[in-house]
């Protein structure tokens, strides 16, 4: 059979036809799509658990699945009605809030009306035009929070769903895998599988365990700092790191918003501190030692991934690009013809140094992962 080369803007211009195709796809699958990825992930977290009921308790693997599931439905569960819990003690001090609200907006009223020489009553009259349009399009807010409401409720079904498919046909699908391709690369796509089964159930149990050591060591520090619902802010900061660069911001946003309105200007700049502090210390310390480097993506294409992801599917875009860009990376550095792809998401290629160990007592002591 003869081979066709094709000119390098030919090839150009079929990449970048499959790329838009596969993205518009993605957009008109979002609502099963976006679940069915996001439940692979949470099936490749409980498989350690649902292999070991099947071998130590001789269950089923329907049966392993279904309690591998409640167990996740259990965990999370409690996990929300304790955030709910602290939200409600936010709402009952919701009185003093609206008054530092309140006494803050008189307080920046007369720094403009002295800064920028523009009297209250202009003020008010902006901010009343402002209401009367935000009323005006009340109704198309009210319709789209119902809809993100119920679109939510959907996306938590599926969730659980295929979750629970995935863990009891995992059998089938590693088969179709291997019988997909040739028979001389059956090897390739088993080690492809396995590796990428590994480096993502360690990257998704890492980034757990970083967010429950950041979520501890922000209610700590805030708690030293005398700040009020520190253990919600510390709640809020640990679930939002696992979204890279934006999660951080967005956390520190709310708790400076919380803390202003609770205390004061003066403590804001002590939970700015902490925060810094806190995310200092987690990227040259926790990420290096719980989560490693074996599949790094560099800053720009996570960023990047990050965008678009929320771009396509929103949250949950944002939720999946890192792991979905690590799996990748993996596929591209197994296939040779692809490997210059793997080396433009990876990082700089860095000398071998000493790993760093860290000794918390004489038996006890912390390496840094490779």
């Amino acid at each position: 059979m003869k081979n066709i080369s094709l000119p390098f803007y030919t090839k150009l211009a079929m990449v970048l036809f499959s790329i838009i195709c596969l993205g518009y796809l993605a957009i008109l699958g979002q609502t099963i799509l976006a679940p069915l990825l996001t439940s692979f992930l949470l099936a490749l977290l409980l498989l350690p658990m649902s292999n070991f009921m099947e071998r130590k308790w001789r269950f089923k693997r329907s049966l392993a699945s279904i309690i591998s599931v409640v167990l996740m439905i259990a965990v999370i569960s409690g996990i929300l009605l304790f955030l709910a819990n602290q939200l409600t003690d936010l709402w009952t001090d919701w009185p003093l809030l609206k008054q530092q609200a309140e006494n803050s907006f008189y307080d920046i009223q007369h720094w403009i009306s002295n800064t920028f020489h523009v009297n209250t009553e202009k003020q008010i009259a902006y901010l009343k035009d402002s209401a009367s349009t935000a009323v005006a399009t009340s109704a198309t807010v009210l319709g789209a929070t119902l809809l993100t409401l119920s679109s939510t409720v959907l996306f938590l079904f599926f969730l659980l769903l295929f979750t629970f498919f995935i863990l009891n046909y995992r059998g089938v699908l590693f088969n179709f895998l291997t019988s997909v391709f040739e028979e001389k690369h059956t090897d390739k796509v088993s080690e492809i599988v396995r590796h990428i089964q590994f480096i993502i159930k360690k990257y998704i149990i890492g980034l757990f365990l970083q967010m429950v050591i950041v979520t501890v060591l922000m209610i700590f520090t805030l708690w030293i700092l005398n700040i009020k619902y520190a253990i919600l802010l510390g709640l809020i900061s640990g679930i939002f790191n696992i979204v890279p660069y934006i999660g951080i911001f967005t956390a520190l946003l709310i708790s400076i918003l919380i803390t202003f309105a609770t205390a004061g200007a003066a403590k804001v700049l002590l939970v700015v501190i902490a925060f810094v502090s806190v995310h200092t210390l987690d990227g040259n310390v926790l990420m290096p030692l719980i989560v490693g480097s074996k599949v790094k993506i560099n800053a720009l294409f996570a960023f990047i991934g990050i965008v678009v992801g929320e771009m396509i599917w929103g949250i949950s875009g944002m939720f999946l690009c890192i792991p979905y860009m690590a799996m990748l990376k993996i596929i591209f550095d197994k296939i040779e013809q692809l490997r210059p792809w793997g080396i433009l998401l990876g990082g700089e290629e860095k000398p071998l140094k000493k790993r760093r160990i860290y000794r918390i007592t004489k038996k006890l002591k912390l390496q840094e992962q490779e």
